[in-house]
């Protein structure tokens, strides 16, 4: 990045939520200090160990939250900027000192309101890497796409005044619901740069099988919601997922992936249809 860019750079807000995260939110927000923001605001969800007590000896922005919702605890942060780029980061990321300059040339150069960074997974085990490879499968490459993660990612403000994570969007799923209520709004453009941001994860197959079935019930919530797009989630889990992006990953020799792929698509889906047909008073 010329220096010229670095002047033009505007000023960020950071905002980091978390519950029970004390493990891990060191970690973040001593990569997020690194990075130099003009603000850093943490939404601690009404945690029961060392998670806020951490949080200040970092910043005097710390909100205690009672929304009882990750979703509901975003937009909190969010109303809470002061500045006109918001990055979200969470408690498993770890940016480097050029990270919010880099998030925002890939809003420069792909002409987006919203991008999400490049994921990595620290290899901290086979499954921990069979998400890396994964993430490079289908989620890692740069440009506008129909469907990004609402972290790690950077936001331009004019998005909250037309979109919020608020009690209109599904509780477990935020992120599909919110960008594709966003992709039906004209002028907003969001989608995936070339900046990387590494994760820690210690998960075992259990834990992965929580994660997807967790998942799952965001995902019958979005169908429940927008029955519209419900066939095209069966696919994706279905099919999609388990069988053409693990052909793709036999193409592009990433081998670990495809038991990742195939548990995903298959765990997810099957608690999406699990919690669609016995679960649906709960979705209303």
């Amino acid at each position: 990045m010329s220096k010229t860019d670095q002047m033009d750079m505007p000023k960020v807000s950071v905002v980091l939520c978390a519950r029970n995260e004390a493990k891990r939110i060191r970690k973040s927000l001593q990569s997020i200090i690194a990075a130099k923001p003009d603000e850093i605001i943490v939404v601690d969800g009404n945690s029961d160990d060392e998670t806020v007590a951490i949080a200040k000896e970092f910043t005097d922005n710390v909100i205690v939250s009672m929304s009882g919702s990750l979703t509901a605890d975003r937009q909190v942060g969010i109303d809470a900027c002061s500045y006109d780029l918001i990055a979200m980061i969470d408690a498993d990321h770890r940016i480097l000192p050029d990270t919010l300059q880099g998030l925002y040339m890939d809003l420069r150069e792909f002409d987006l309101d919203v991008v999400q960074a490049d994921l990595g997974i620290e290899d901290t085990g086979f499954w921990p890497a069979a998400e890396n490879q994964a993430f490079d499968v289908f989620l890692n490459h740069p440009g506008k796409k129909t469907m990004i993660g609402t972290a790690p990612t950077m936001y331009r403000s004019r998005v909250f005044a037309v979109n919020k994570f608020d009690a209109n969007i599904t509780k477990h799923k935020d992120d599909a619901d919110f960008f594709y209520r966003l992709s039906q709004i004209d002028g907003f453009s969001f989608g995936s740069g070339r900046t990387r941001v590494m994760q820690e994860h210690f998960a075992s197959f259990g834990d992965y099988v929580k994660k997807f079935a967790w998942y799952g019930i965001g995902d019958a919530e979005f169908c429940y919601k927008h029955r519209s797009r419900a066939p095209s989630m069966f696919f994706h889990l279905f099919i999609r997922y388990p069988f053409i992006r693990s052909a793709s990953a036999i193409l592009q020799k990433k081998y670990k992936a495809i038991p990742y792929l195939f548990l995903c698509g298959f765990v997810r889906g099957c608690s999406m249809t699990w919690n669609l047909t016995f679960k649906r008073a709960q979705m209303k």
